[in-house]
């Protein structure tokens, strides 16, 4: 379950309580064996190029990126000059420093909410099979326990599969659908969708899309078409674009969010799957490289396993050993 939330402005921000480090921190295990521990095993020893040099694949290992590793790296071999004989923590706490700085560049504020009376309306988007229904409905689930009521639209309309996915979902959380036919228009289930969720007074609509990279001109204009389709019902809409990227697949995550950065403003990221993987460093990657706030992060199989990104928080968990 998502911590406790309140309301300042427009923006729903939530707020980490400490069960929220332990299971960050747990699903981030296999990223604590090449990253914090290996640091420390390596540090062990007096700082030299050797040293630096295996300090720079460790972060290269956890997926960190080429480019923000060899900056870590560079701050290090610096600070080592001026300070000789510094100390395994005050190294460790150098990395945290740098890194926290990369993560609260672009602070995560939570989810933007629609003017009072009308729906909030959620476009999720990502290649297939990188977890966008599940993480659907683990959003959903979270927004119900708030006490705020959700619909799901099922604008992926090329897929038979996911449609029959997302209706499962809906079924479980008891919550509405609205989908269409098979290979319908996607842009009509949208505007049919948010007409809805604003006629049954719904307060988030949820709406799942393609990913079909392979075909990236059509995708690009059909995202185009269901973005106008929310704004001719609701002006302003959508009020979030939520990239969903699989944690396990590294730095092709990159690759991914800067094709869909190309055809739609994204507002924020969602990291999948990050308890099956030792490559915890891509949240450092994808903030470097996207300038987009990573908003939740995916924790687990369960519904409860989605939490709101906080910096601090992954920042320790990263590095603990």
């Amino acid at each position: 379950m998502l911590p406790s939330s309140f309301i300042k402005g427009n923006i729903m921000i939530f707020s980490f309580i400490k069960k929220g480090y332990q299971k960050v921190s747990s699903a981030l295990a296999k990223t604590h064996a090449v990253l914090g521990h290996r640091i420390r095993s390596i540090l062990s020893r007096p700082i030299d190029d050797d040293v630096l040099e295996e300090l720079e694949e460790a972060l290269y290992d956890a997926d960190i990126g080429v480019d923000t590793a060899s900056s870590l790296i560079e701050t290090i071999r610096l600070t080592s000059k001026k300070n000789r004989g510094s100390s395994c923590e005050e190294i460790l706490d150098i990395l945290r420093d740098e890194v926290f700085g990369i993560l609260s560049k672009h602070e995560n504020t939570g989810l933007s909410e629609a003017p009072a009376g009308e729906p909030t309306v959620i476009f999720i988007v990502g290649v297939n099979g990188s977890g966008k229904t599940t993480a659907s409905a683990k959003l959903a689930h979270a927004l119900s326990d708030m006490g705020k009521s959700v619909m799901f639209a099922a604008a992926d309309t090329f897929r038979a599969a996911a449609t029959e996915q997302l209706s499962l979902w809906a079924e479980r959380l008891g919550i509405d659908i609205v989908k269409g036919k098979y290979k319908s228009d996607p842009a009509a289930v949208v505007y049919d969708a948010v007409a809805a969720a604003k006629a049954r007074n719904v307060d988030v609509i949820i709406i799942d899309t393609a990913g079909r990279l392979q075909a990236k001109t059509h995708l690009m204009h059909e995202l185009e078409k269901m973005r106008r389709s929310c704004e001719k019902v609701l002006p302003g809409a959508p009020h979030e674009t939520l990239l969903i990227l699989d944690a396990t697949i590294g730095q092709n995550a990159i690759d991914q969010a800067l094709v869909f950065n190309d055809f739609t403003p994204l507002t924020g990221v969602v990291l999948t799957k990050l308890d099956g993987t030792a490559k915890g460093g891509i949240v450092v990657a994808v903030q470097q490289k996207l300038g987009i706030p990573v908003k939740f992060i995916g924790i687990g199989e369960s519904l409860e396993d989605l939490e709101p990104f906080d910096a601090k928080t992954f920042t320790q968990a990263l590095f603990e050993e």
